[in-house]
């Protein structure tokens, strides 16, 4: 297995007028192609902001972060967000669609936006939908579609542009046990299929169960 996301010794810390609050301290992962990783730690531990910094939202401190063998430090924004669009796919806790587009025009636009024609956008839209159960609900406003719907087409959308790396905050932390757990097999077989790296956070000890290996972070590193 190839490795698609290696964090060096990162370092991270907020700076507010009375304190410095240090939440990453040389914090390292690898992470291979086809590997699906959970973070479970407590909440205020750094999972998000560890999260962040692997998908480019955030610059870290010290420490590197490189993608498919490329060093990211130093590019500059414009780089960085066609990596995140090209490479990263990422799925909040809540699902953030367009409201006006339907489930496959969110899914289609990310690839659109990428160069994509609308036709190819579409087609590869669907088949994500499909594969996730969601083919008939597929022209559907997400107002339509329950909880559990709006995330699995939160998750299609992170993967149509076939990203080599999913991030995963929380990814069901906004649903009932019992969708939570359907979607999270979803989640899971369609990562899988598309032999993604996927890093994915959760307070569910059960979830995390399911995966290949289990990490948390404890003094700002990664255990």
């Amino acid at each position: 297995m190839s490795d698609i996301l290696v964090l060096q010794d990162l370092r991270r810390t907020y700076k507010t007028d009375s304190e410095a609050l240090t939440v990453l301290n040389g914090a390292s992962l690898t992470l291979a192609r086809g590997e699906i990783v959970a973070l479970v730690a407590p909440s205020g531990s750094g999972k998000s902001t560890l999260l962040h910094l692997a998908g480019l939202l955030e610059k870290p401190d010290g420490g590197t972060i490189t993608i498919e063998g490329r060093a990211t430090n130093a590019l500059n924004d414009t780089a960085r967000t066609d990596i995140r669009l090209r490479t990263i796919g990422i799925v909040y806790q809540f699902h953030h669609l367009l409201a006006e587009f339907t489930a496959l025009e969110n899914v289609a636009l990310p690839q659109m936006i990428a160069g994509k024609s609308k036709a190819a956008a579409e087609a590869r839209g669907m088949a994500l939908l499909e594969k996730l159960g969601l083919g008939p609900r597929a022209r559907h406003l997400p107002g339509k579609l329950s909880g559990g719907e709006q995330q699995r087409v939160a998750i299609a959308r992170a993967l149509a542009n076939a990203p080599a790396l999913l991030l995963a905050d929380e990814p069901t932390g906004n649903l009932d046990v019992a969708t939570a757990d359907v979607v999270f097999e979803e989640l899971l077989r369609i990562v899988r299929s598309e032999n993604v790296a996927a890093l994915i956070a959760t307070h569910n000890p059960d979830l995390a169960s399911r995966m290949d290996r289990q990490l948390t972070l404890r003094d700002g590193k990664l255990v």
